[in-house]
């Protein structure tokens, strides 16, 4: 018998079910529990999965047989429920956008470190066949240099959304693919964010980030669009890539041919779950780390500044 990896989903609304089906159909994980903190939800959600359900992470977390956790709450309460589990022993896959800043963020990672427990966060996009075939066509430089990245992911507003703004929520997961593909960090970040329907936060944001070289990738993300839209154009000297994120459909196109490669489709939230239940159990390093997750939201928090004062914002090494 192949050793499983004992997991509990921490939230319960509509992505921690997803969370809550995949650990049941892999083979290297065995879901034991769900928590939330509306009792019926995780009463629920624990009938269909036959495992226990729980209202409090405290007394689900001194469970020894649970060794790791993946967390689906708000997005302001992320890095408490991180917190919590990593203190308890427990590796964790937060989602994005991991906590809700980056001093949040810091203290996780420190507290994963001092346990020596695996911190991961949810950037599902990298898990996509197509990204992962493009970012080896740029290391290859089947497409000739890198010259830009153009994202767009608009939709209308999600009624889960509540606590944050569409840059934290959405245009964080390219953000993140920016920095995968570039491979490292931008050197600066100028945004223009706003609100057009909705109060507390922006629903749409325009963000360029420009990195060594004068190289830039450009990022629409809003909650506005009546049509759901989620696609990667990376443009090199000699071709340009196209992908769409939903179907998974990727597009090649230089001065000879245009090519659709044949890139089965799979579920990315299932790669990432085994992903992180292969680095508990030692068979892989992990592709998304909670440093990763820092960055993203540094990030983040710079394009939002940058449209607060009309300033290009230098982002800062470490």
């Amino acid at each position: 018998m192949k050793r499983k990896v004992g997991v509990a989903v921490i939230g319960a609304g509509f992505w921690g079910r997803n969370h809550a089906r995949v650990f049941s159909e892999l083979e290297e994980t065995e879901l034991l529990a769900i928590c939330d903190i509306n009792a019926e939800r995780a009463k629920n959600i624990a009938k269909q999965f036959g495992v226990k359900a729980y209202t409090e992470t405290g007394k689900m977390l001194k469970r020894g047989d649970i060794e790791a956790v993946s967390i689906c709450t708000w997005s302001t309460s992320l890095a408490k429920e991180a917190m919590k589990a990593l203190k308890a022993g427990k590796h964790v896959l937060v989602e994005k956008p991991m906590a809700a800043n980056s001093k949040q963020a810091e203290e996780l990672i420190k507290t994963a470190e001092k346990e020596g427990l695996h911190l991961l966060v949810g950037f599902l996009m990298r898990f996509i066949p197509g990204v992962q075939h493009i970012k080896k066509a740029i290391e290859e430089k089947r497409i000739g240099e890198l010259v830009c990245a153009t994202a767009k992911r608009v939709s209308e507003w999600p009624e889960r959304i509540g606590d944050i703004g569409v840059v934290k929520d959405l245009a964080i997961h390219d953000i993140d693919i920016a920095r995968y593909l570039f491979g490292g960090d931008p050197i600066a970040v100028y945004a223009k964010t706003g609100n057009m329907k909705h109060r507390l936060f922006e629903d749409y944001a325009h963000i360029m980030l420009t990195f060594e070289g004068g190289k830039n990738a450009f990022i629409e993300a809003n909650w506005l669009t009546p049509y759901k839209t989620r696609v990667l154009i990376v443009t090199g000297s000699e071709a340009i890539m196209k992908l769409d994120y939903i179907t998974q459909e990727l597009t090649i196109e230089n001065a000879k041919e245009t090519v659709q490669p044949r890139i089965p489709w799979q579920e990315p939230l299932k790669l990432e779950l085994q992903h992180f239940a292969n680095c508990i159990l030692g068979r892989e390093k992990p592709l998304i780390t909670g440093f990763d997750g820092l960055r993203a939201l540094k990030i983040a928090e710079a394009a939002l500044k940058s449209s607060r004062t009309g300033r290009i914002m230098k982002i800062t090494r470490f």
